[in-house]
């Protein structure tokens, strides 16, 4: 069922973190071995509906089943897909479907990422710079949970999560099968974020897109790791040329 009435478009600056609330994410493990390791994986990643049925199955269902009481009555259950689903990860979808189902929600089908980014493989600031976008109806004042299999630095929830604040919706909850971040929940500390803005002043806004209450705890801790914004700007340039090396490796022409 497509849920939504309210359009919305993609705001050029990240203007919405993660709700404080939202501290408390609900993973399955901490790294992605038991994930890669079923025999569904490769078929499922592929964009196989019916494996990733079964690999969810197998891995996420008793999980699933004993967190279903933390979310809101008729909560939505949100995924980044693509509007075309062949060839995509099937995965993060078929989450949303089992969620919605142990905890007697809706399933979002009409928000949708609109561009590729190609995180797999990639390192934090090729994550930070190469920012998905989303379209589709969202319905202002819904709550909203976040479904992914893995997760980093947060980079494309973030993104999928402000996209939904700025038409209105309420971003209640994020589940994964896989939480790999160095920090577990996405809520970044007041002082790390008073550290970044006495830093760099509006330098991140400009470099990324982002203003830096909107970033995710990793991506903060990254972020301050970095003496100057020319610093920044350095690692971003070869970032960028890491990426068109890593996607012709793949056979990969991305266009800028």
């Amino acid at each position: 069922m497509t849920v939504g009435t309210q359009k919305t478009a993609l705001p050029r600056v990240r203007l919405y973190g993660f709700p404080e609330w939202v501290r408390e994410t609900f993973w399955l493990f901490d790294d992605d071995l038991s994930l890669k390791t079923h025999p569904e994986y490769r078929e499922a990643k592929a964009g196989s509906k019916e494996s990733a049925v079964i690999l969810v199955s197998d891995l996420a269902l008793d999980f699933i089943v004993k967190i279903r009481k933390n979310f809101p009555a008729g909560a939505i259950f949100v995924a980044p897909h693509a509007r075309e689903a062949t060839g995509d990860n099937a995965i993060p979808q078929v989450l949303a479907v089992a969620s919605a189902l142990a905890a007697s929600g809706k399933v979002d089908t009409d928000i949708v990422q609109v561009t590729r980014v190609f995180h797999t493989g990639a390192d934090p600031m090729e994550r930070m710079i190469l920012r998905p976008e989303f379209g589709g109806a969202v319905t202002a004042g819904d709550h909203y949970i976040l479904t992914d299999d893995v997760t980093n630095m947060g980079c494309t929830l973030a993104e999928l999560a402000n996209y939904i604040q700025c038409a209105g919706g309420i971003v209640a909850g994020v589940v994964v099968i896989v939480n790999a971040g160095r920090i577990k929940h996405f809520h970044p500390a007041y002082h790390v974020i008073n550290k970044i803005e006495r830093r760099f002043g509006n330098e991140i806004r400009e470099i990324f897109g982002i203003i830096p209450a909107a970033l995710t705890a990793n991506e903060a801790n990254y972020i301050i790791g970095f003496r100057s914004a020319d610093e920044i700007r350095n690692r971003i340039v070869k970032a960028r040329k890491e990426t068109d090396i890593r996607l012709r490796s793949k056979g990969i022409e991305r266009q800028d």
